[in-house]
């Protein structure tokens, strides 16, 4: 079975959550970002309690291109420390994560690049 992550993470408002959804998918480094409807977050951040309506997104990626996803949200999102989780992907519909595969695959070095010299 094709191995798939599913990472969570945050974003704090819906321009924030489409602008990172899209990049992704456009990357190649996710097949599909779920955008969520916002929720109330609470969590301590710097000895604080807070509280923030945040939008969380459902991001659907292989183990290969994890590393560049990660530092993809990183670039790219406004928080200090986003939250970045992966959880593996243990069941799924075959042809579901042949296509999070596909549509995840790192551009194939088919030697059609050429240096001159």
């Amino acid at each position: 079975m094709t191995e798939a992550l599913v990472v969570l993470t945050n974003c704090p408002d819906a321009a924030c959550a489409d602008a990172l959804a899209t990049l992704l998918v456009e990357r190649r480094l996710a097949a599909c970002v779920n955008v969520l409807a916002p929720c109330r977050s609470v969590y301590r951040w710097q000895d604080r309690i807070e509280s923030a309506s945040e939008v969380p997104l459902l991001i659907k990626t292989t183990p290969v291109r994890y590393a560049e996803l990660e530092a993809a949200i990183r670039a790219n999102h406004p928080y200090e420390l986003p939250e970045i989780v992966a959880v593996p992907v243990m069941r799924g519909l075959p042809g579901y994560l042949d296509w999070v595969a596909a549509e995840t695959a790192p551009p194939a070095d088919d030697g059609a690049t050429q240096t001159v010299t």
